[in-house]
């Protein structure tokens, strides 16, 4: 992998996690909410596992797990 590469996947990285918070707060906020829209709740978890999955496919690219 390239300088450029892990860099690009670096940033990635910082975004997803960074949305990946947001979707946290986002979720609460709507559950706090008197009449919750459990669908738009559903979407939002669905998005944050998918985040959570790629989070951990670029950490296992950054840092691969090396048996020495």
């Amino acid at each position: 992998m390239t300088e450029q590469e892990e860099q690009d996947l670096r940033i990635a990285l910082a975004q997803l996690k960074e949305e990946h918070r947001d979707l946290d707060t986002a979720i609460l906020a709507i559950e706090q909410t008197p009449s919750p829209d459990h669908l738009q709740i559903k979407r939002l978890k669905k998005r944050k596992l998918y985040l959570r999955d790629r989070i951990r496919e670029i950490d296992d690219q950054l840092f691969p797990d090396i048996i020495a």
